[in-house]
């Protein structure tokens, strides 16, 4: 039987003590924010100690947070006709002050033998480079996970053994995933009968702003309760 959240915080908190680090039991989950220049150590550590045991890396995947907190949708007011309207630019509040840096890889781990589960969020120092150190010394899972955060989002993960782009194309230029990236991308890529190649042109989409699912009133449900 697994152990409560609060109870793996309170084992976690014990075999991390010393380690630079904040922990947290919320919706039935436990995350750790832990230092990047101390994520290795806390990794052994976590997959070692006695009443963690996290054995196994479920997943990594990259965050930016550049935005966060800065902006909304406003889908009341929203029409076809404008695309912008929807975008509401506001100042910071409080919780979008909290994020250290702008990229994160987020961690999750998995106990089999104990049946239990674990967040680990770290952060880049670096906000122009970010880097973080590689994990597949500790869990060779990781290698894949690493390259596509590496990929989307640019996070460079220092130790890793081939790190390499994994979904996107040769040739790719900036990171999709990254929220400064455009929609239209950088380049169009089509093949070319002459030179009997794939190759790249600047794209000639023109940028625009998007505007999330608008809900709109609909006759065959009560009122207020439309589908887009």
């Amino acid at each position: 039987m697994p152990v409560t959240p609060e109870q793996l915080l309170h084992t976690a908190r014990q075999a991390l003590a010393g380690f630079e680090l904040t922990a947290q039991a919320a919706l039935g989950e436990v995350t750790l924010v832990v230092a990047a220049d101390s994520a290795l150590s806390v990794f052994e550590r976590l997959r070692d100690a006695d009443g963690l045991q996290f054995d196994t890396l479920i997943d990594v995947c990259g965050v930016d947070y550049s935005t966060f907190g800065h902006s909304e949708w406003d889908t009341d007011g929203v029409t076809d006709e404008g695309f912008s309207r929807g975008r509401i630019d506001e100042a910071p509040d409080a919780e979008a002050t909290a994020w250290p840096s702008r990229f994160a890889a987020v961690y999750h781990l998995l106990s089999v033998a104990l049946n239990q589960r674990l967040r680990v969020r770290v952060h880049a120092p670096d906000d122009d480079f970010p880097m973080l150190p590689s994990v597949t010394t500790v869990w060779s899972a990781a290698n894949w996970y690493e390259r596509e955060a590496f990929d989307l989002y640019g996070i460079v993960f220092d130790g890793h053994p081939d790190l390499r782009r994994l979904l996107t194309d040769y040739g790719f230029v900036g990171h999709p995933f990254r929220k400064d990236f455009p929609l239209s991308g950088h380049v169009d890529m089509r093949y070319d009968p002459e030179k009997k190649r794939v190759i790249y042109e600047p794209t000639e989409v023109k940028a625009r702003v998007l505007v999330p699912r608008v809900i709109r009133d609909d006759s065959r449900y009560p009122s207020g309760s439309g589908h887009a």
